[in-house]
């Protein structure tokens, strides 16, 4: 749970072992390059011309829903024909579904007319055109000037066939014209046969055609590798008849870097950052938490020089979300959908991530649930083993409201006291401690009685008298510069309504949850008032509410502890515990196929 430190490391070699020995590095896998030579190309760039076409189809064999056992090794495989094959199959399954969507719409036009074939030449220049004619607009056509005919009715429609040498204009018929095509029903049909044995083709050609998914796979990894490969060449600087290569390494794995450079006769130079060098930031998470590491770089990567918030951010997310469910049946029911994705989720490396992040989420949302006693928007029968284990009381507004607005303090005064922590020893590190002590003050204040309240009010004005001096790090060497430190302090000052407006936007978890546990409150009693209102079929409709009502409900509930439990961490904690951004360790590496 900690940022990996990191170690510069130079490589040096003859020019003539260039390629093998930065083949050997990607190899190895632990070295984020910098350039010491302007770089001409991106890897992209440099791929082969086949690999984008090679990407759009193997997408398309990976959502077919069916696949063949793959091929492991083809010794006549040809990837640049198989990916032709593939795309052709994809572009011939979308011309005949496309076809096929046509016919069905022109069939469903044509079959209320009947079999009928027109004639191969014009009527004398004349032509016929069909309309479908509701019968209370049939006085319409009273004053229609063209021959008309009615050859078909229906309790509602007429079907008309006008005679005339051009359309009828828009306004002459209540309706628009009905496109029948010049081709009979049974044409039409016999085409839709046709058709759909084609698709069944093509589908079964992309099944069989599923077997090469391995072997793409495995092609486009190699293209990967040598454009990365050609890439890295580009950034190593060619001197005489020696190269060097820099870059950023793992502090653990350094010494195998050195061990590994002994072993081909490399002079390996490994230093520590410069205070002014930016080296990349990995963060390192047991696997249980490592979701949390996605949550942190998915709004900003942590700067090098910071701390790893992963933890603290999975933690916090989790009870934030369980705060806006506020429902254990919804938790229950997020628990199940995770136990049957489980297995699924196990296939990769991410899934394994998401799937511990799902668990944690339910199981607080589970917890919290139980603790404001709502299932599915049912409150617990008195005097039994759930009822005891309620604590807190979701329309008591006076508790809920206290309850966020100390998470809200408690929030944020953690980020200004990690945030001192890592400025411990710069003047900056007492200002972020007046931060913390000023909320906590405010807290005092707010919810204590005289003799602490006034405690607090002491605490304020010394949490705030700490701001204004310690807020600027601005060097006192002429009388202006210690009016320019005052300015700088008044200026920090003014972040007191910013952190007022901060803790008061976790009054969101209060408010949020309510509404989820209120919407789940009202669909039970609207369904309890169909039933009573309407016996017999009042049951069907009270059952459909509940089930449509609480799936909408728990939808809302999900997305919103998704939206805000990350905005809390993402935008109030993140402003007060968090400074700088950092970019994301890629180290030169090969890809990896599974099998």
């Amino acid at each position: 749970m900690s940022i990996v430190a990191m170690k510069k490391v130079t490589v040096c070699g003859l020019l003539k072992e260039k390629e093998p020995t930065i083949a050997g590095l990607q190899r190895l896998g632990c070295m984020h390059l910098v350039p010491l030579a302007p770089a001409p190309a991106e890897p992209e760039k440099a791929a082969p011309a086949h690999a984008v076409d090679a990407y759009r189809a193997l997408k398309y064999l990976m959502d077919g829903p069916r696949h063949r056992r793959p091929l492991r090794r083809d010794p006549n495989f040809d990837v640049e024909r198989v990916v032709a094959d593939i795309l052709a199959t994809k572009d011939a399954q979308r011309s005949f579904t496309d076809r096929h969507d046509f016919l069905v719409q022109r069939i469903a036009a044509v079959e209320p007319w009947g079999d009928f074939r027109l004639p191969a030449q014009t009527l004398g220049g004349y032509m016929l055109w069909f309309y479908i004619v509701p019968l209370r607009e049939m006085r319409a056509l009273e004053a229609l000037e063209l021959p008309w005919q009615v050859v078909h009715r229906t309790n509602k429609d007429a079907y008309v066939v006008v005679i005339a040498r051009e359309e009828p204009a828009a306004e002459a018929l209540p309706v628009p014209r009905t496109h029948t095509g010049r081709r009979s029903l049974s044409e039409l049909r016999a085409e839709l046969e046709d058709v759909e044995v084609a698709i069944e083709a093509a589908t079964a050609e992309r099944e069989a055609l599923t077997r090469y998914t391995f072997l793409l796979q495995q092609n486009l990894a190699r293209a990967e590798d040598s454009a990365a490969l050609r890439h890295a060449l580009e950034q190593a600087l060619d001197a005489e008849e020696f190269f060097a290569l820099q870059g950023w390494v793992p502090a653990p794995q350094a010494p195998d870097l050195v061990a590994a450079g002994d072993a081909h006769g490399l002079a390996v130079l490994v230093e520590d950052p410069a205070p002014d060098e930016q080296p990349p930031t990995l963060l390192d998470e047991p696997p249980a938490v490592a979701a949390g590491s996605d949550l942190a770089v998915f709004y900003q990567t942590p700067d090098y020089r910071a701390w790893d918030p992963s933890l603290l951010l999975f933690a916090s997310f989790a009870v934030f979300f369980a705060m806006i469910l506020s429902d254990a049946g919804y938790a229950v029911l997020l628990l199940l959908l995770t136990g049957y994705l489980w297995g699924r989720m196990g296939a990769s490396d991410m899934g394994r991530r998401m799937r511990n992040l799902m668990l944690a989420l339910g199981g607080a949302s589970l917890v919290y649930g139980i603790m404001v006693g709502s299932y599915f928007g049912i409150a617990p029968d008195e005097g039994g083993v759930l009822a005891a284990l309620k604590v807190l009381e979701l329309n008591d507004f006076d508790t809920m409201m206290t309850v966020s607005i100390v998470i809200g303090v408690g929030h944020i005064a953690l980020a200004n006291l990690i945030e001192a922590r890592r400025l411990w020893g710069r003047p900056a590190a007492y200002a972020r401690l007046g931060w913390a002590a000023a909320v906590l003050s405010g807290l005092l204040i707010w919810r204590g009685g005289p003799g602490v309240a006034g405690v607090g009010i002491v605490v304020l004005v010394a949490a705030l008298a700490a701001v204004f001096l310690f807020a600027s790090e601005r060097v006192v060497r002429r009388p202006v510069d210690l009016l320019r430190r005052g300015l700088d302090g008044l200026l920090a000052l003014t972040n007191v309504t910013k952190i007022f407006g901060d803790v008061l936007s976790y009054m969101r978890l209060f408010a949020l949850g309510l509404a989820s546990a209120s919407l789940a409150l009202t669909f039970n009693q609207l369904a309890g008032q169909i039933n009573d209102a309407l016996p017999g079929i009042g049951l069907f409709l009270s059952l459909l509410v509940l089930v449509v009502g609480h799936a909408l409900n728990l939808g809302l509930a999900v997305m919103s502890g998704v939206v805000h439990g990350l905005r809390l961490n993402f935008i109030e904690f993140y402003n007060w515990g968090m400074s700088g951004e950092g970019y994301a360790f890629d180290p030169l590496r090969k890809r990896e196929v599974e099998t």
